[in-house]
């Protein structure tokens, strides 16, 4: 984890680091529209406001709702999350979890206790 996003919103908020050294340089650097696009900016944008708001991973339940559509990977991407940016983009992170829950039965309830989370990449998971 090198840099952290997050800002209080309201009483609660999700902690939000971000590992990939090129995307945080550009967020700090107002880059971001000349490392991805102005149309994929908007988008990246959109996605870390909607995370930075949340109060947990629980406000983007059910998986694969709304125009996040967030959903844990499976394979070999196994433990990590996705959000759409734009096709076929997707943002990657990992949730930080103190003791992640060995019973899997309630994946709601994991996804409400999930408030930081770890970004790792902005990449095409389909190739």
């Amino acid at each position: 984890m090198i840099g952290i996003l997050s800002y209080p919103y309201g009483n609660k908020w999700m902690e939000i680091y971000i590992s990939d050294k090129k995307l945080l340089r550009a967020i700090e650097d107002g880059t971001l529209s000349g490392r991805y696009g102005t149309v994929m900016a908007k988008k990246i944008e959109l996605r870390l406001d909607a995370l930075r708001a949340a109060e947990s991973l629980g406000d983007f339940w059910p998986p694969k709702s709304g125009p996040e559509r967030c959903h844990e990977l499976i394979g070999d991407l196994a433990g990590t999350f996705s959000v759409d940016v734009k096709h076929p983009y997707r943002l990657l992170f990992k949730p930080i979890e103190e003791a992640p829950p060995k019973d899997r039965s309630d994946e709601k309830k994991r996804w409400e206790s999930i408030t930081s989370i770890d970004i790792l990449a902005i990449e095409n998971t389909h190739e």
